[in-house]
């Protein structure tokens, strides 16, 4: 099991003291939390892609540059690359040049994102999102898996003797998870090409999602790849902690009532409820994740969702603390007990070199 956090990186008003971040004090704040996350032993770091305000991580490579020439283990992940309005010749070419200075540290989520203006700004039609999704990753995998590559389609111009460069890194290509919390059209890509599917499932109910889950399990079974407990999955969360559940409810609260992803609908505890959303003691977090095996069965990689709704840097810094001091090496432990053997490890270059180039 590989466990990380994930951020957004929205720029949000703290409501208990009416201060909005700066940009610059968000973009930072990410690096800060990043380093943060290999200091207290977690093993992933992913970051959003948004072209809007009040988000800030435009450029998601040029953020995990930066943080690979400072972190030693790290693995360097997205929680959106948009595959969509992204050119899939940039995306070989920038991730490869990523995997290149991150010594291998580096995989990516692929997914369409959640804002509909995204599409015109970047050429697009957001009624084409599912083929373009399609189509854009059918041309990127076959950037990254050929060196000379003759092609055409729908969206974009035709290419004819292109390598893109650098090649990728021992010439295995980053490990891709496609990013899904609604579409079985996703699900099945994934399944088809074998890679990682992951369900960011901090919204919506666990039935919605086992069903993708399911889904992706038999497909990917069904296209050879392995068995379906065979299949790569990750999983989102999101938590606040404190040593009293009580003063962890009193702290987040003004945070989750005004926040733009969770305020002015369902209560706290009617989210808490109906989603992963846990807000509580470590033993309470423990005990909520590891429920989701018993939903989704064994699987490889779990994020937390810690640095939103306006919370300031140091209560996220404390937060990571605890996870990786308290919560963390409980779940190591308690995820391995009864791990069947032949379900994989999560994803690593080391791992996966020997077995692609055999």
């Amino acid at each position: 099991m590989q466990f990380g956090i994930f951020s957004v990186g929205d720029v949000t008003t703290d409501p208990t003291t009416g201060r909005t971040p700066t940009e610059h004090e968000r973009i930072k704040a990410m690096v800060a939390i990043a380093l943060k996350a290999e200091e207290v032993g977690l093993d992933v770091f992913a970051t959003g892609e948004h072209h809007n305000p009040p988000f800030v991580p435009s450029s998601p490579t040029t953020m995990l540059g930066y943080i690979a020439a400072k972190t030693e283990r790290l693995i360097l992940s997205t929680a959106t690359t948009l595959i969509t309005t992204n050119d899939p010749v940039k995306i070989a070419e920038d991730f490869a040049m990523l995997q290149h200075l991150a010594d291998g540290r580096v995989d990516l989520m692929l997914g369409r994102g959640n804002t509909g203006p995204v599409y015109p700004w970047f050429g697009q039609d957001i009624r084409q999102g599912i083929p373009l999704a399609v189509e854009n990753y059918s041309l990127l995998h076959k950037l990254w898996h050929e060196d000379v590559v003759d092609w055409e389609g729908r969206f974009r111009t035709p290419l004819q003797g292109f390598t893109s460069t650098p090649r990728p890194l021992d010439g295995v290509p980053p490990f891709v998870w496609h990013g899904s919390i609604r579409s079985p059209e996703i699900a099945e890509q994934a399944a088809y090409y074998g890679d990682g599917f992951f369900a960011n499932n901090i919204f919506w109910p666990k039935e919605h999602f086992m069903r993708l889950i399911h889904l992706y399990r038999q497909r990917y079974a069904h296209y050879g790849h392995g068995t379906a407990e065979q299949a790569v999955v990750g999983l989102g969360g999101q938590v606040f902690m404190r040593k009293n559940s009580q003063d962890a409810v009193r702290e987040f609260r003004p945070y989750f009532d005004v926040a733009p992803v969770y305020g002015h609908g369902p209560s706290l505890e009617e989210f808490m409820a109906e989603t992963p959303l846990t807000v509580g003691s470590p033993q309470q977090v423990i005990d909520r994740t590891l429920e989701f095996r018993d939903y989704f069965g064994d699987y490889q990689r779990q994020l937390f969702l810690m640095d939103h709704a306006g919370l300031p840097l140091k209560t996220v810094l404390e937060q990571l603390d605890i996870l990786g001091e308290e919560v963390v090496p409980v779940l190591r432990k308690e995820f391995a007990k009864d791990r069947p053997a032949e379900v994989p490890d999560g994803p690593t270059h080391a791992a996966r070199v020997p077995a692609v180039t055999a």
